[in-house]
């Protein structure tokens, strides 16, 4: 059985070492140019030559976004970089625009990885850009399961999907609303996020009123009880959506769908879909999430129209520090409020999670405290299990 590349997203370095921690094979970072994430803190270009030598030590790969719509005036410049990143060694760049394509193949060897913004869903189009040295088609968020395996079947490449994370309602991020309500070019790094604002909705006798105000925002994808299936189909790397999510979320989402899938290779006849799973993703985000156009139908389910209901998650209590095997103590950097009593969890890397009770809680001055409420204190609560640094503390759910 082909195992298939786990693909996190990375918006700065204390990122792409908690991806790289909690199972990632590679991530995908943006430069400080050419990216489709203008509000990311992106990379420097020292900072994505740190990034590759970081991941190459781990034996792991690094892809580059290069995946805006350019305007003549950027050509020149464009080759300038597109060289410094050959130079750096990254494994490849990821494009839309086919003169990334052209002037990549002309002037560098960089391995090229088509991005999903091209919204390729047939296998003819697949060959074409095949035969301009693309090496990894990323298929469209809308390409259903049919649509894969047709591919798979007419085109020796390697294919990229989408399997968790925030869907767009234009096609695959083909959007100018952005644009034009508020002159940020979606296609450019700039999105807005209309579809996700609220609206009058207008019919043919006038304001048509409900409860809510109407939306076209679109859940979220989550393709975790699908996975067994997609690695039957014989898809080459399964990527999460995310560069401007945090750490516990990149954390969360990267080694759930790390444990599936190792699952799922290691004893596929004897593999169950583990529900449990499926509860602390829903936990981690904000929104919904549905497999959206994979089984070919999109319901009107898979939208929120005028029910959207998006809660600030604080489920991350706090990132670990130290464990002292000494003392038994654990050291925390608080990321929400927890208190003295609050049962949580901590899940960390190649460890099983744990749950606790919190006890005893002592601040940086040895002084036995209640609640922990301000912005990265630092603490320590006793603890008779060591765990490994850059283990989080989540609050414990009643439902998982």
């Amino acid at each position: 059985m082909n195992k298939p590349e786990l693909l996190a997203p990375a918006g700065d370095m204390e990122r792409l070492k908690i991806a790289f921690l909690y199972g990632a094979d590679a991530v995908y970072i943006g430069g400080s140019l050419f990216g489709l994430r203008a509000n990311a803190k992106n990379f420097t270009i020292d900072e994505i030559k740190e990034a590759v030598n970081y991941a190459h030590n781990l034996k792991k790969r690094v892809y580059v976004t290069v995946n805006i719509v350019l305007h003549s005036k950027e050509l020149e410049d464009l080759v300038t970089y597109l060289k410094k990143l050959d130079k750096i060694g990254v494994d490849a760049i990821i494009v839309s625009d086919p003169a990334v394509i052209v002037l990549a193949s002309k002037y560098t060897d960089l391995e090229i990885h088509l991005s999903t913004q091209q919204s390729t869903l047939n296998y003819e189009a697949v060959k074409f850009w095949k035969r301009h040295n693309v090496t990894r088609i990323v298929l469209a968020r809308e390409a259903s399961r049919e649509e894969i395996r047709e591919i798979k079947a007419n085109v020796d490449i390697e294919i990229e999907c989408f399997i968790h994370g925030a869907m767009c309602a234009g096609f695959s991020g083909r959007c100018v609303l952005s644009n034009y309500f508020t002159n940020r070019d979606a296609n450019r790094g700039g999105c807005a996020q209309i579809c996700r604002w609220d609206f009058d909705l207008i019919g043919d006798n006038g304001l048509i009123k409900g409860e809510k105000p109407f939306t076209f925002c679109a859940k979220d994808l989550s393709m975790l009880k699908f996975i067994p299936e997609m690695i039957d189909l014989g898809i080459d790397s399964f990527k999460i959506e995310g560069r401007m999510r945090s750490i516990y979320y990149i954390a969360t989402i990267t080694s759930i769908y790390r444990k599936v899938i190792d699952e799922f290779c290691q004893d596929s006849l004897n593999y169950t879909y583990n529900k449990e799973y499926e509860n602390i993703l829903s936990m981690c985000a904000n929104r919904d999430s549905f497999p959206q156009f994979f089984e070919g139908t999109n319901l009107e389910s898979f939208q929120y129209y005028n029910e959207r209901i998006e809660v600030s998650n604080q489920d991350f209590l706090g990132l670990v520090l130290d464990y002292d095997e000494n003392s038994k103590m654990v050291t925390i950097e608080e990321r929400n409020y927890f208190k003295k009593g609050d049962v949580v969890e901590i899940f960390g890397p190649n460890i099983p999670t744990i749950t606790y009770t919190i006890d005893t809680i002592i601040d940086s001055l040895g002084n036995v405290i209640d609640v922990v409420r301000h912005p990265n204190q630092i603490v320590k609560i006793p603890l008779d299990i060591s765990v490994p640094v850059n283990s989080m503390m989540r609050i414990k759910r009643n439902n998982l």
